[in-house]
């Protein structure tokens, strides 16, 4: 485990940035997210039972939801149902994403849990190690913006109480409840399909499809709300768009990661920048600005960590190093974030997911 502690330390500047973004805000952070140390969790139940009820409306079952922090044991009774949808399917994963219910049980009060209502489980579905490094790719997006999604590195141990099994210990993401982290920023999710992706705040639409274009990531989609959540601000109604499930990029490079047949790219490693055509390149010249103030603390999540593999630590440095090479050099910065404007290119085409959609929310769409 020492090398863990490696990076809890590594990530130490990544909160302080966060606990200063919410610095201001009222609404105040979650007890859950105030720390990067990593805690185990146990979930006793009917394991089998929970893991094989994957349709499309997966009911709630009765868990025992238990962790230890500070030499101190809590034991809370919860609900937890699958949810998800690649990863939720068994020929993707034997391990499915999980929902956890709290209920706001009173319960909750003294423990590290207060104010939770539902939060997500993000399982290891092929490898933990994916798990981790799709946990780094959400703290580097914490570094872009207060509007991202927090998260808790956790150990998860399954007790299948019906058949007297445990599974070992493997690594999972615990993801900040949705309403939460529109509560921080002020803002409501609006689920609506169809909204026009230039409707979004431009400047906070820009640093989030840069940051698909860091990690690789073409899995997303504004119309589709596919790994997207759109807040609508209470304080002057404007739209902004937060990422989340990262493990189709090029950054995670999971073993089951296959970016779309329609957008014509190799591997998930390859970049294809997703935003819409903005023909002036002085619009990109903030946000690449930021992107360059940050290079040395998005680069120190991955430096200082010397538990990662060695092979994934050169090759994402060098991964890092070629965005940068992009950004800062004039005519390969034109050529990948002008893709879009080309009418021959597949930089227009829409992800729309593995979700259905009904046919009245697809008529749905901003006036």
């Amino acid at each position: 485990m020492r090398f863990f502690f490696v990076l809890i330390l590594s990530l130490c500047f990544t909160w302080e940035v966060c606990a200063q973004n919410d610095t201001n805000n009222s609404y105040g952070p979650s007890p859950l997210f105030d720390s990067d140390e990593i805690f185990e969790i146990k979930l006793k139940g009917d394991i089998r039972k929970l893991f094989n009820d994957r349709k499309e409306n997966a009911k709630y079952h009765p868990f025992v939801f238990s962790y230890e922090i500070n030499n101190q044991e809590h034991s809370l009774d919860i609900r937890v149902k699958t949810r998800g949808h690649f990863r939720k399917m068994r020929i993707n994963c034997a391990t499915p994403p999980l929902l956890l219910n709290f209920d706001t049980l009173p319960d909750l009060a003294e423990t590290i849990f207060r104010g939770q209502n539902k939060l997500k489980l993000v399982t290891t579905c092929a490898d933990e190690k994916f798990v981790v490094q799709e946990y780094l790719v959400y703290k580097i997006y914490q570094l872009i913006t207060e509007k991202s999604f927090r998260v808790r590195l956790v150990k998860v141990i399954f007790e299948d109480t019906k058949r007297n099994k445990i599974r070992s210990a493997t690594y999972g993401i615990l993801l900040e409840d949705q309403d939460e982290m529109a509560g921080r920023n002020h803002s409501a999710i609006r689920k609506q399909l169809n909204v026009n992706p230039k409707t979004i705040n431009k400047e906070y639409f820009l640093k989030m499809s840069v940051f698909q274009f860091l990690i690789g990531n073409t899995d997303w989609s504004i119309q589709y709300l596919h790994n997207i959540k759109i807040l609508n601000s209470e304080k002057n109604s404007s739209l902004y768009a937060v990422p989340y499930d990262f493990d189709m990029s090029g950054m995670v490079n999971t073993s089951y990661a296959a970016p779309a047949e329609a957008l014509q790219l190799n591997s998930v490693r390859d970049r294809r920048y997703r935003g819409y055509c903005i023909d002036d390149m002085s619009e990109f010249e903030s946000t690449f600005q930021l992107f360059n103030e940050l290079k040395k603390e998005i680069y120190a999540i991955y430096k200082s960590n010397t538990f990662l593999d060695k092979t994934y630590k050169k090759h994402t440095l060098k991964y890092l190093d070629r965005f940068y090479e992009i950004i800062n050099d004039e005519k390969l910065s034109k050529r990948e974030f002008q893709y879009p404007c080309n009418p021959n290119g597949t930089g227009n085409i829409v992800i729309r997911g593995l979700k259905k959609y009904k046919e009245k929310d697809k008529k749905n769409s901003d006036k």
